[in-house]
């Protein structure tokens, strides 16, 4: 299969943007849903910007939408050296919005809108949608282990420091003694937002991974 969609589209606007968009002769698939001027509103790119976004996206993607499987295709072709199923499923539960088992061009321009051009607010609000799994509005030590094991799984031999059975928990005992202020057992969006503010090494550490989409 050849590399297609999200990482495909990221490449490709980020290279329209260095060129200099508004003084480029090209003739773009106009962008027919009704909601254009919604997702002008909604996101950081212009009318412009996603009418040619929306034409690479049916040219890779004729059905105009990104199953789950197709998703952890992509991201395997850019980890070969470990498995990046696991964490190529949260992020797509991430993008898909509705949940209906599918990232629509909606959802994905919504999704690297903040990635690409988000504020810091943004991008961590994005971080903490990831690791609260069940979409609850807390973050268990459980769902944290699960995201950073399956960080480390993708990372594959290139992961620092070295995998064993021990050093996701390590590092998730670490990071979540440090947000979990009030020691509940649950990290809440206010604790998250709060320790990334005051620890640069949190916020490195939090959002990483999050623009490998």
């Amino acid at each position: 299969m050849k590399p297609c969609c999200l990482l495909i589209l990221i490449v490709y606007f980020s290279y329209i943007v260095d060129h200099e968009l508004e003084d480029m002769e090209i003739q773009v698939a106009r962008y027919k849903p009704e909601g254009l001027e919604t997702l002008c509103k909604n996101t950081k790119f212009s009318k412009k910007e996603l009418q040619i976004m929306y034409r690479g996206f049916k040219q890779e993607c004729p059905t105009g939408i990104v199953s789950e499987e197709t998703f952890k295709e992509i991201y395997a072709q850019f980890f070969p050296q470990g498995d990046s199923s696991a964490y190529a499923h949260y992020v797509f539960n991430t993008f898909d919005h509705d949940r209906n088992g599918s990232i629509s061009f909606e959802e994905f321009v919504m999704g690297l809108s903040i990635l690409s051009r988000g504020s810091l607010q943004e991008r961590l609000q994005w971080t903490f949608s990831l690791y609260d799994i069940n979409g609850d509005g807390f973050i268990t030590k459980d769902e944290m282990l699960d995201i950073v094991t399956a960080i480390y799984e993708m990372m594959g031999r290139f992961s620092e420091p070295i995998i064993d059975d021990t050093t996701a928990q390590e590092h998730v005992n670490t990071v979540f003694k440090k947000m979990d202020a009030n020691n509940d057992g649950v990290i809440t969006y206010d604790e998250f937002m709060e320790t990334c503010r005051r620890d640069e090494n949190i916020i490195m550490g939090m959002t990483i991974f999050d623009t490998v989409i």
